[in-house]
């Protein structure tokens, strides 16, 4: 079987599916009910647990065998999960059992084209009615072409996971570093012997776009220890071109929230040559010596870290901190040939953290413009 892909237009296009099949979606698959099992029947096991926005624990017994869908039923409606260890669905989704001769990952991917998500059939309380979803129209390729997309999504998808996987160890080796370097330190100094806070630029909400070259960072934009720079609101060149350059941000920088709910967490950019700049409330950390901003980004994350944020943070309704009170965050006191030689041992392991998350957000675009042309027959897999 190959993955070599293959473009079609116009008549072409419309020959090719021929082979196609065109059906209700009800007529492939059934949407089965998941069962009710609360936090505090749930047995310490390897099985995961999965509500409607994900896996919300483990359990010692599985309902449905592995490979499996998930759909959200209630509260994330349409929300779409694919599970490859066994797993236990609870009441608040649906699990997939497929009809005829079709392809589990293939219907998961295509699943994801459907955008179940928007039909939400109860008012109050957001669900999804699994008779509206039998009575999609869908083209549906032959088994073997089934195979052959669902193989090419899933090579995109086990590199990203293996770029995420690497990621997490390069993370644990610097933080298991920064441990046995400072635990039983006091903390005698700050971190601003390390770095400066760059507080962003009050851009006015009526120049956003959703289209642009210049993409300026938010809060929202701040999830997971990464930055989304896709999702990103967008200024004209007129807005940036009178803008310091101090609130430009490059790759491999370090961003914190300085407000609301979200107050604390940090991401990292990923390696790009997009135009970002940094908005207000959200701070950039500006390092004083090669690398030393990662010192301060591991202490800010660490638990000493976020608690000196939520504590020195002032407002009730909307807590808030100053650039001022994050660079006074305690450190242990440095000489400056002591703070070179730990940030060099921390640069290499970063400046590949940063490599890896611009490539898992290349292939990522990848997958998501491959994924809706395969499924409509306007790229095809030549089996």
């Amino acid at each position: 079987m190959s993955s070599e892909l293959d473009y079609k237009n116009g008549d072409a296009l419309s020959l090719s599916k021929r082979a196609w099949k065109e059906c209700k979606l009800g007529d492939e698959l059934e949407l089965l009910y998941g069962k009710g099992l609360k936090e505090s029947e749930r047995k310490e096991g390897n099985y995961p647990v999965y509500g409607s926005n994900g896996v919300v624990g483990y359990h010692n017994e599985f309902l449905v065998k592995a490979p499996g869908i998930i759909v959200g039923r209630k509260g994330s409606v349409g929300e779409i999960k694919y599970s490859n260890r066994d797993f236990f669905p609870i009441d608040t989704t649906y699990y997939i059992s497929l009809k005829n001769d079709n392809d589990i990952k293939f219907f998961y991917y295509f699943l994801l084209t459907l955008q179940l998500n928007e039909m939400n059939s109860h008012s109050a309380v957001p669900g999804l009615n699994r008779n509206d979803v039998y009575a999609i129209d869908v083209f549906l390729p032959p088994l073997p072409e089934q195979k052959a997309i669902a193989g090419v999504l899933s090579s995109l998808d086990d590199k990203i996971d293996i770029l995420h996987r690497q990621n997490k160890t390069l993370e644990a080796m610097a933080e298991t570093l920064f441990r046995q370097w400072f635990d039983e330190k006091e903390f005698d100094d700050t971190i601003s012997q390390l770095i400066t806070l760059q507080n962003g630029f009050a851009f006015k909400s009526k120049d956003f776009g959703i289209s642009g070259e210049n993409r300026i960072i938010k809060i929202k934009n701040i999830s997971n220890s990464v930055i989304d720079i896709v999702n990103a609101d967008c200024v004209d060149d007129q807005i940036v071109n009178n803008i310091q350059n101090i609130f430009k941000i490059e790759s491999g920088d370090i961003l914190i929230a300085m407000t609301g709910a979200e107050i604390g967490k940090l991401g990292i950019i990923p390696k790009n040559e997009k135009s970002l700049w940094l908005n207000q409330r959200v701070g950039m950390l500006k390092e004083k010596y090669r690398g030393s901003k990662y010192l301060a980004y591991l202490q800010l994350k660490s638990e000493f870290g976020q608690d000196y944020i939520e504590n020195t943070a002032t407002g009730s309704a909307q807590p808030n901190i100053s650039s001022t009170s994050i660079e006074n965050c305690g450190f242990p006191k440095l000489e400056e040939d002591q703070i070179i030689i730990y940030s060099s041992q921390l640069v290499p392991l970063y400046e590949r953290v940063i490599f890896n998350l611009g490539q898992i957000m290349l292939l990522e675009k990848l997958r998501n413009v491959l994924l809706p042309k395969l499924m409509s027959g306007e790229v095809r897999v030549n089996v």
